[in-house]
Parts: C-alpha cells; sequence; structure tokens
C-alpha cells in the first residue's frame, strides 16, 4: 500500500512537471495582475522620474516588447497612448520630474531616432528625424529642456545635447500630472 501511494505522489510530481514545463514553453502570454511591478517576464532598462514617483522600463509582457510607466506610489501602471507603436521598438526610457517628458530610442526603420512623449498630449516627436549618424541612450533633464544622447556622427560616439528651447512647458516638481 504505501509503495502504491508513494508511485502515485511520483506520478502526480510527474505530471506538475510536465505542465509547467509546457506552460514555461508557450507563445501564450501568462496572466498578470495589473498592479504588480515585477512578473513572469523580462522587465529591464529602468528609468526612475526626478520625483522618485514614477519608474519607466521596458518589458515583454502580454507578448510584445514595449515601454511601461509605473506609479510606484498608486501601485500600477500608466496608461500611455500612441507611445508604444507596432512598427517600432522602443529602448532606453528617461523620465522629467514628474514624468511628464519621456525620452526614449525607438527603432522602426532600422535606424534608431530620440523620440519625445509628452504625456498631457499623448503625443510622440521625433527629436533627431534626418539626423545623420546613429543615436543611443538618450536622457532628458528633470525639467524637460534638455536632452542628451550619444551619437555617432562623427565616426565615434559623441554626447550631444539638445535645447528644446525656453518656450516649452516644463515640468516642475510642485506640478501634478
Amino acid at each position: 500500500m504505501r509503495d502504491n501511494v508513494l508511485r502515485r505522489i511520483g506520478i502526480l510530481l510527474g505530471l506538475i512537471g510536465l505542465l509547467l514545463t509546457l506552460s514555461a514553453c508557450s507563445n501564450q502570454p501568462q496572466p498578470v495582475e495589473p498592479g504588480v511591478l515585477n512578473s513572469l517576464y523580462t522587465d529591464e532598462q529602468p528609468s526612475l522620474s526626478g520625483s522618485g514617483r514614477y519608474l519607466a522600463l521596458v518589458s515583454n509582457r502580454d507578448g510584445h516588447r514595449r515601454l511601461l510607466l509605473y506609479d510606484l506610489e498608486e501601485q500600477g501602471f500608466i496608461s500611455l497612448p500612441r507611445l508604444n507603436r507596432q512598427d517600432a521598438i522602443a529602448e532606453t526610457p528617461s523620465l522629467s520630474n514628474n514624468a511628464r517628458y519621456i525620452v526614449y530610442v525607438a527603432s522602426g526603420s532600422g535606424r534608431p531616432e530620440v523620440e519625445l512623449y509628452d504625456r498631457i498630449t499623448q503625443s510622440a516627436q521625433v527629436l533627431t528625424a534626418g539626423y545623420r549618424g546613429w543615436v543611443r541612450h538618450p536622457s532628458i533633464s528633470p525639467d524637460g529642456r534638455y536632452i542628451t544622447f550619444e551619437s555617432s556622427i562623427r565616426g565615434q560616439w559623441d554626447v550631444q545635447i539638445l535645447d528644446r528651447g525656453s518656450n516649452i512647458e516644463l515640468d516642475v516638481l510642485d506640478g501634478r500630472l
């Protein structure tokens, strides 16, 4: 009788192992709780806002690689309409004070471009359109006025600074979205 019980336990453990292996190999996205920061998927390239409240990251949740914004205070993800396009992959995000502005590299047509997303207008703007050379690792100043990135325009990696001008609406710490 004891051998019978042990055999049944062994069969059950084998079935559980098989099910876990099959679910890990599945291409179907696994369910993820809406407010959970870390998941069964790859979450990488984190960037913290100047206020320390928001965290941007790149994740492959739901089977799509995309840029996500997490509110650490509210413990939930924030919708970013029109940021993640089907034809481009967003990488290396950087956030202003209250995450009004998100700067990142988007690779859609084979050439990476530095883009700026404004959460108020829910629109993205290409900042390096027609720029000669490759770009990588953008960073935005806390107030959102200045953007730095690396470029290969001279055949080596150099630092570029882009001033968005004095007429933009700054992302100040006491302002709330």
